[in-house]
């Protein structure tokens, strides 16, 4: 019963730190081909279609993937070869983009890429809540997220840097690089987080006795009412939030070119990087509902602007805002997933929260895809920030736990 804690606190920097640098390299590489692709779909000859199919089929099944790593997160007490083979997979085949030729050869790449993020996403979220004290658990998923974005800030100026002497198919063979030095870092740097058994947590000890009781229902463990309305806000807004390369293909409609796209993920990427720590440093003080409904605003805000487009400006602006949304949302809810349920069903609550995002997500894409077709593009970004706003509102009427 006292072995636990030193090791824990000793641990915490290492395994905050090594996924941090992970997610760096691993996203520098990801951006590197996100910001290209829609302008390579065009060039192929697919478009806002095939862009919402591809897209929503790939985000939904890692969304089945997350409730998988779930269940498997609460069960096993290995995490850390999930992880390891997550990032593998993802970054063995982002690089084939280079040799694709048909839009639906990009649809099996962005399967596999989603399904590895999925099987290795929820396993990695309960890995790092595990190596810090609850009270930081939303400053250690700032942290990473931080470190996310930074990537994403890196990825597309090396695409710039790549796709002028080598074009769209160079940047994608590049990608390689930052990817395999992802998996690396993953193997010799994570550290594995034993929890086992009543000598863990109080509540784990507790837990025991009542396994047997719920072992019809392990899949849907019983979680609380506070659990339920927050993944009902989220789910709700998920309705409205397609992939982003709408909003890509919405900045081409109004004459930014596709050699910019890359750009667009910077200046979007520079405030999502700046804000993602301190926004989660601060939901460990204060209200996480308030936090992430204030990124629903800011999100409802930027979709308004993208249904008006009144110059190339305002669009500029509304990127470098937009990152203002991911900031206050992706760590601090998380957080607030986290902290609402008992640390045996982490990963489960983590995986149902994903899947009902990621299904939600697949259903946007394509409602998206074909209210643009049918009414053009404002429509789809005036019905968004619509949810947004909704959602925002139904965040605000639910009451965080009290941070210590």
């Amino acid at each position: 019963m006292e072995t636990p804690p030193p090791p824990r606190s000793q641990s915490t920097p290492r395994n905050i730190y090594a996924f941090g640098l992970t997610s760096f390299l691993n996203d520098t590489a990801s951006e590197m081909a996100y910001w290209v692709l829609p302008a390579f779909l065009a060039s192929i000859g697919a478009g806002a279609a095939q862009l919402g199919i591809i897209e929503g089929i790939a985000e939904s099944v890692a969304s089945f993937a997350q409730l998988f790593s779930g269940y498997l997160a609460d069960k096993v007490s290995h995490r850390k070869p999930i992880v390891v083979g997550g990032y593998f997979v993802a970054n063995a085949v982002k690089p084939l983009l280079a040799l694709v030729s048909s839009w639906w050869q990009i649809l099996g790449i962005r399967f596999s890429d989603r399904l590895a993020k999925g099987v290795r996403g929820t396993a990695r979220d309960v890995m790092v809540a595990d190596s810090v004290d609850k009270s930081k658990i939303g400053s250690a998923y700032g942290l990473i997220q931080a470190m996310d974005s930074a990537g994403a800030i890196v990825g597309p100026l090396l695409a710039l840097a790549v796709i002028g002497r080598f074009g769209m198919r160079g940047v994608f063979a590049s990608a390689a690089i930052p990817g395999a030095l992802c998996v690396i870092v993953a193997w010799l740097g994570i550290r594995e987080q034993f929890m086992k058994g009543p000598s863990s947590s109080p509540v784990i000890a507790e837990r025991s006795s009542a396994v047997s009781s719920l072992a019809k229902f392990e899949w849907l463990p019983k979680l609380p009412v506070g659990f339920y309305y927050v993944l009902a806000a989220v789910t709700m807004f998920s309705l409205g939030n397609s992939s982003d390369m709408f909003l890509v293909l919405r900045a081409g409609n109004i004459g930014i070119p596709a050699s910019r796209a890359p750009l667009l993920g910077l200046v979007f990427n520079i405030m999502f990087t700046l804000v993602s720590w301190p926004a989660g440093k601060f939901s460990d003080r204060f209200s996480r509902s308030a936090i992430a409904a204030a990124g629903y605003f800011v999100f409802a805000i930027v979709y308004f602007v993208f249904a008006l487009a009144p110059s190339q400006l305002a669009i500029w602006l509304a990127m470098a805002f937009y990152g203002l949304f991911y900031a206050l949302t992706n760590a601090v809810l998380k957080a607030l997933i986290v902290e609402s349920v008992d640390t045996g069903v982490r990963g489960r609550a983590l995986g149902i929260y994903s899947f009902c995002i990621s299904v939600t997500t697949l259903l946007s894409s394509v409602i998206t895809g074909a209210l643009w077709k049918i009414y053009g593009p404002a429509v789809p970004f005036y019905f968004s920030a619509g949810i947004a706003t909704v959602s925002a509102f139904a965040l605000l009427a639910h009451r965080s736990p009290k941070q210590n």
